[in-house]
């Protein structure tokens, strides 16, 4: 998706059908009320060439991913979610650090969404930045997402930076049986308790991997990258150009280069990576994922140098930082709290003690609103564990706790046997998950609550 090509509706919202791919026939309508409706529903897409059926998929709005929702940082996103699906379903908006109550994690902070429903929902983004919306309701939340129910949405700064193309691209896979459809082990308590499904089939936007993109010789590419698959860990290699990762996980960060030009993307990330082309008339630059145990590297997408060459600019781009988040956390006046995840394998998984199966009663810890907290992330299990702090981001601190990473998390990534702290200020009034982002593992017992306020 092309973000400089869009449709403006009222109030200067936006909402753009994919560019490419099999599945274009949704609209996102709205009605006199001003209200977006955008159904989950059962839907059809053609994920391998014929003689193969199109596979049954689930869709927003007819689509996959789901329309990209685009407003201005200060305006108000009225959307009519209607489900049309099998289960109860919730529309989440994690890491947007929205109100408790229009949150959308499905029986914590709303009720959810029964078959045959419908709820409206009424956000106003208080931060700029690239997210992803999702279901989030229990435990058939693999089964939503992975058959198709996810989408983006960007909420844009004031003054944007000075770039010629600003480009979102949603990773997703697939796990495809000899048919062509999309294999029906979602409840496999082997793939739950262990590292999830990765699967084969590497979709960029709607249709398979890789995405080829051109820019003008020189020119300045803005690439938001969101990882949708329910539970791919990738390594992602930049190769032709040397980037500069300008926000994570939808907060603008100090730019940096990515180690070796790679970084790693877990379940639910967000990178943006603003980058130069090169100027040769054969240049290109590629994203690749990177293959695991010798295996072979996959290209994701692929920008050729073509057209008119664009001038060289002065001065590398940045973002401007969020003044909504604090230059500084007094980490003296830190309360810490231990989250240790255990079992997987023949076991469920559980949060220091208790296997997650709904919202129980008792956070695992009550923070005063404004207070400094810091959560260290033990992971006991064989699998690596990707971590999600609903409502709030935070920073990575270094292991001896003497200064933090120079960017804002709401996912951590934590290997087996490694503990990983995450410092926020809990400015965030309600009840709010700290949680698996891989909902196989959430299914599988990983997940509990805080409280705010």
């Amino acid at each position: 998706m092309d973000l400089t090509r869009r449709a403006l509706l009222r109030g200067g919202l936006a909402v753009a059908v994919w560019s490419g791919g099999p599945s274009r026939a949704g609209t996102l309508a709205a009605g006199p009320d001003g209200f977006l409706v955008l159904e989950a529903a059962p839907s059809r897409l053609a994920l391998t060439p014929p003689p193969a059926d199109p596979a049954e998929t689930l869709s927003y709005a007819g689509m996959t991913p789901g329309p990209l929702l685009r407003l201005r940082k200060g305006e108000e996103l009225k959307l009519r979610l209607v489900n049309k699906l099998a289960w109860p379903t919730s529309l989440c908006f994690p890491g947007l650090r929205a109100a408790n109550a229009v949150a959308g994690y499905g029986g914590l902070t709303a009720p959810r969404l029964v078959p045959g429903a419908r709820a409206d929902i009424r956000i106003a983004p208080p931060d700029a930045g690239f997210n992803l919306y999702l279901p989030h309701s229990g435990a058939t939340d693999a089964e939503q997402q992975g058959h198709g129910l996810f989408g983006p949405i960007v909420v844009d700064e004031p003054e944007a930076p000075d770039v010629d193309r600003d480009v979102a691209i949603i990773l997703s896979d697939w796990s495809l049986d000899e048919r062509g459809q999309i294999r029906d082990n979602f409840a496999n308590p082997v793939v739950a308790r262990g590292s999830g499904r990765k699967d084969g089939l590497v979709f960029a936007n709607g249709a398979a991997a890789p995405l080829a993109l051109a820019a003008g010789p020189g020119a300045r590419v803005r690439l938001r990258l969101g990882n949708a698959a329910t539970a791919r860990l990738t390594n992602l290699g930049v190769e032709g150009v040397k980037t500069l990762i300008v926000a994570v996980d939808g907060q603008p960060s100090e730019p940096f280069e990515p180690l070796r030009n790679q970084f790693p993307m877990g379940p639910g990330a967000r990178f943006e990576l603003i980058f130069d082309m090169p100027r040769g008339a054969n240049g290109s630059v590629r994203f690749v994922l990177r293959g695991e145990s010798g295996g072979a590297d996959q290209p994701l997408v692929t920008v050729a140098a073509a057209g008119e060459p664009v001038a060289a600019r002065a001065a590398a781009a940045r973002l401007p930082p969020n003044p909504l988040l604090p230059t500084e956390i007094a980490l003296e006046t830190g309360r810490r709290t231990d989250i240790v995840v255990t079992g997987g394998g023949s076991s469920p998984f559980a949060v220091n003690g208790a296997t997650f199966t709904d919202w129980g009663p008792k956070p695992v810890v009550a923070l005063a609103r404004g207070a400094v907290s810091v959560f260290a992330v033990a992971n006991r299990t064989a699998v690596v564990q990707a971590m999600r702090l609903g409502g709030h981001v935070g920073r990575i601190l270094h292991s001896m706790d003497d200064g933090w990473e120079p960017y804002w998390r709401d996912t951590i990534l934590v290997q087996p046997g490694r503990t990983i702290s995450i410092a926020f200020v809990a400015d965030n009034p309600g009840r709010w998950p700290i949680e698996s982002a891989i909902p196989e593992h959430r299914a599988a017992g990983v997940g509990g609550w805080f409280q705010v306020g």
